[in-house]
């Protein structure tokens, strides 16, 4: 079964957005917030093109399959489909770094003080922009995203790649 989230919009943008439930790894409550935060976001507000192809807005799904995450990008008014896949190995230190730092951060917001919360988010936003730009880089340049997009996009694929 796959997660399905749609919406309306302009021409480079995405529509809808689907989860391969297989590649998702065990979530916990926070990880999966997360994950339907950024796919509301997207779908509220993103730009999304695929180069030489003007066929707007797009389905997009998200799979991993054999360390790499497969983008399936079907235009939603017509046939047209597009394949990218890129290699999961460039992302792994800053995802394995970002997943240490937010299992910090949901724990000291249970009991830290205020400081060392805000210092460990701090740390957590920085390796999700580090992250976000390595993954708008290299989705370039086939496919061009603008940087909220490219964050949230980066929140996702940590949730397929998370094995809790």
């Amino acid at each position: 079964m796959d997660q399905t989230v749609s919406s309306a919009g302009g021409r480079d943008r995405l529509a809808e957005i689907t989860l391969d439930t297989k590649s998702l790894g065990r979530a916990n409550a926070n990880a999966e917030h997360e994950r339907e935060v950024a796919i509301f976001d997207i779908l509220d507000g993103n730009t999304f093109r695929v180069e030489d192809v003007d066929d707007g807005p797009y389905k997009l799904h998200l799979s991993i399959v054999d360390d790499r995450l497969q983008m399936n990008v079907a235009a939603a008014s017509s046939e047209q489909n597009f394949e990218h896949a890129i290699a999961l190995t460039p992302l792994k230190r800053i995802m394995k770094d970002y997943f240490m730092v937010c299992e910090s951060y949901y724990e000291a917001v249970k009991t830290a003080p205020p400081a060392r919360i805000q210092a460990i988010d701090v740390s957590r936003r920085g390796l999700h922009d580090e992250g976000s730009v390595l993954l708008r880089d290299k989705l370039l340049p086939k496919i061009i995203v603008d940087d909220d997009t490219a964050r949230r996009l980066f929140t996702l694929v940590c949730s397929l790649h998370w094995k809790g």
